[in-house]
């Protein structure tokens, strides 16, 4: 705590400051404080003649609408007795109300049980459990897949493909992909297995493929193949909509190039070659803004750091020093500037400026004085 003689030393100064013309709040902000600090201590001088901080003798007695004892002592009978043994304080409070009894609030039965550490899960049902969401990690590839279908409009209104997409979390590449005519558990079996040959994976290698909760995700032939490949099943927590971010943000990024048709494929293998191009562009040539801008490729085939210290050269060898330059020219501008202000503020200041300007009244010319920087500049 500051103590009553640097309160009063620190009022004094703000006050003299103030009076020098300073603002209070720059002033109190000179000293470290704040304006309603500084308020508060002249209030409390005014009031009881002294800057003693009165904290230590304040009156820290119970609260007026603090719960008697014998009130809390009759909420802890009220719900020990039988009748109420399984009831919580939110079924408790309406049933006494019912019987024209009103002992406290339920917020209150609910604080004066967890005080006693009686509040605990009452009835014979399981206590509802909060688990955190399992999460995944990839430092290398082909350790986490995610995959999802989405739909592709067909040539009419109403019918539709189906494209089964899957990614790795590593490097955001995509490692197997195909268009059905119809959502299938056996397509989507058949398509990992694919996978799995593809990329030269060994069943004893620990892999993880995340999905949400639709039907071919969770399929018995689906989760029958993924247990006999190793493979760990992952999905979504039920009614969590953003729990496969990657796989909806490719899909986006798939529907919004330019050359995608919103109108429909005509046929399926129209559609199939179409998203066969998207997957060549995607892999090789799109700087991906979660790999630093890297391609997938590029971040799969270990180049990535070279890439980066590559790029970093470049940023130091030409960006920088275009930069300094930027600044030094700024700054050369800048003093420039500055000279030939000085210069015709002098100019004006050291020397007498005739007005040739016979329309002016005479008397005026006379006696037009201008007082600048305590010199006179004179009209004639």
């Amino acid at each position: 705590m500051i103590s009553a003689s640097d309160r009063e030393n620190a009022v004094l100064l703000i006050d003299e400051a103030i009076k020098s013309g300073a603002s209070c709040k720059k002033a109190c902000e000179r000293l470290g404080i704040t304006e309603r600090t500084f308020y508060r201590w002249k209030k409390r001088k005014a009031d009881t003649d002294s800057y003693e901080d009165g904290r230590p003798h304040a009156d820290h007695s119970n609260p007026a609408n603090k719960i008697p004892a014998e009130i809390r002592r009759e909420i802890i009978n009220i719900c020990n007795r039988p009748e109420y043994a399984s009831m919580a304080p939110c079924e408790i409070v309406p049933a006494l109300a019912d019987e024209g009894i009103y002992i406290a609030s339920e917020s209150t039965f609910y604080r004066v049980l967890r005080e006693e550490k009686m509040l605990n899960h009452r009835g014979r049902s399981e206590a509802p459990k909060h688990n955190r969401p399992s999460t995944y990690s990839a430092t290398a590839p082909n350790q986490v897949y995610m995959w999802d279908i989405t739909y592709l409009n067909g040539p009419h209104k109403g019918m539709f493909y189906y494209l089964y997409l899957f990614s790795d979390l590593y490097d955001r590449s995509i490692v197997g992909w195909e268009v059905y005519e119809e959502e299938s558990a056996d397509y989507a079996s058949s398509l990992i297995k694919r996978i799995c040959l593809k990329q030269g994976r060994l069943t004893t290698e620990p892999l993880v493929l995340h999905s949400d909760n639709g039907s071919p995700m969770k399929g018995a032939t689906m989760l029958a193949t993924l247990y006999q490949l190793g493979i760990t099943p992952s999905n979504s927590r039920p009614r969590v909509s953003n729990d496969n971010p990657y796989a909806e943000s490719l899909f986006k990024t798939l529907k919004y190039r330019p050359n995608y048709q919103p109108k429909g494929f005509e046929t399926l293998e129209e559609a199939r070659e179409w998203v066969s191009l998207f997957v060549k562009w995607y892999n090789h040539d799109h700087h991906h803004s979660g790999l630093n801008f890297l391609t997938p490729y590029q971040r799969r085939s270990g180049s990535s750091d070279k890439i980066l210290s590559k790029r970093k050269e470049v940023y130091e060898a030409l960006a920088l020093p275009s930069m300094i330059g930027m600044i030094s020219a700024y700054k050369s501008i800048k003093t420039l500037l500055s000279s030939l202000y000085n210069f015709s503020f002098n100019l004006f200041c050291n020397h007498v400026i005739f007005c040739t300007d016979r329309n002016i009244d005479f008397d005026f010319r006379l006696s037009a004085r201008r007082t600048h920087h305590n010199r006179t500049v004179i009209f004639q």
